[in-house]
């Protein structure tokens, strides 16, 4: 009876140690503090690219480039690497694009993650390019403004009630892919937001990136403290 019981008490431990994580995360360091990512599994393409880079190193030692208060926080330029205070980015990064992969119930709320892009006409992604959305709180009637001029849909209730309690970026919903969410951390976005920025919205002040993959374990452990509230510097919304 011992050793079944020792048995069914291994194989539980066993079982919860082996257990996967529901999302892949990655950790976001800057000298403004640091924010986790949480990397949505709706959106595959984006969240493995991304996570193909960052485990290759490809962004440690990258700007954020450009920061435009109440907006986001935008890097991923490998050319913004050593670059000179006066030197023009936006345009670096690997040679291909990444389809786009919208998804009605992602948005621009606060604290998500979405991919830079130039005018293509397809919207498909930089290969490298991110940003952070810091935005603002929208009323109803400003709301009824960006559905009109910019959509070309009807933003859902819920939705709507995130714009004017949290905030975001509406107008780039559906046009430019959500891929993540800070769930961590999003005081990082704030930070640099404030900072004093150039005539082409780079911070004068370089702000340079670290990022890693969190591990499975780190991932697991994460989690747990998120469904437990045990994390109280987050901002998590269920999507």
């Amino acid at each position: 009876m011992k050793k079944l019981l020792f048995f069914l008490c291994t194989f539980s431990a066993l079982t919860v140690f082996a257990a996967k994580p529901k999302n892949q995360y990655v950790e976001i360091k800057t000298s403004f503090g640091t924010c986790i990512v949480k990397l949505y599994n709706e959106t595959p393409l984006h969240r493995d690219n991304f996570l193909k880079l960052a485990k290759a190193g490809y962004y440690n030692g990258t700007l954020f480039h450009r920061v435009i208060k109440a907006f986001m926080i935008q890097g991923g330029d490998p050319d913004s690497r050593q670059a000179k205070p006066d030197s023009l980015l936006g345009n670096g990064g690997p040679k291909y694009t990444i389809p786009a992969e919208f998804r009605d119930s992602l948005f621009h709320k606060k604290g998500v993650l979405a991919a830079a892009r130039d005018n293509n006409p397809e919207k498909a992604s930089s290969g490298s390019q991110f940003y952070l959305v810091q935005g603002k709180i929208f009323t109803d009637e400003q709301l009824n403004s960006v559905e009109q001029n910019r959509l070309n849909f009807k933003i859902p209730v819920w939705q709507r009630e995130v714009y004017k309690t949290i905030g975001g970026a509406p107008h780039l919903d559906r046009n430019y892919t959500v891929y993540g969410e800070i769930v961590v951390g999003l005081a990082m976005v704030d930070k640099i937001a404030e900072l004093a920025t150039d005539k082409n919205n780079r911070p004068k002040e370089d702000v340079k990136m670290e990022i890693k993959v969190l591990k499975r374990g780190a991932a697991r452990k994460l989690e747990k403290q998120l469904k437990n509230g045990g994390l109280k510097d987050n901002m998590v919304m269920k999507s």
